[in-house]
């Protein structure tokens, strides 16, 4: 496993503390929940394309289906 490290103005790190806190985890692992979250979800370029292609072609889906 990687590590890296980022710094984060006093506020920030203040308010990533608390929430994290609340929820009973280590800002650390809030931090990391939130980076998986970021990286799971498709790109916008991605999304749009496979949108494109699926109203293209709806009408051979519904013909296929």
């Amino acid at each position: 496993m990687s590590s890296i490290t980022i710094t984060l103005p006093e506020a920030q790190a203040m308010r990533l503390s608390d929430f994290a806190r609340r929820l009973n985890v280590t800002p650390e692992e809030l931090a990391r929940v939130g980076v998986d979250d970021l990286l799971a979800r498709p790109d916008d370029a991605f999304e749009r394309a496979v949108k494109r292609v699926l109203r293209k072609n709806a009408e051979l889906y519904r013909r296929l289906a």
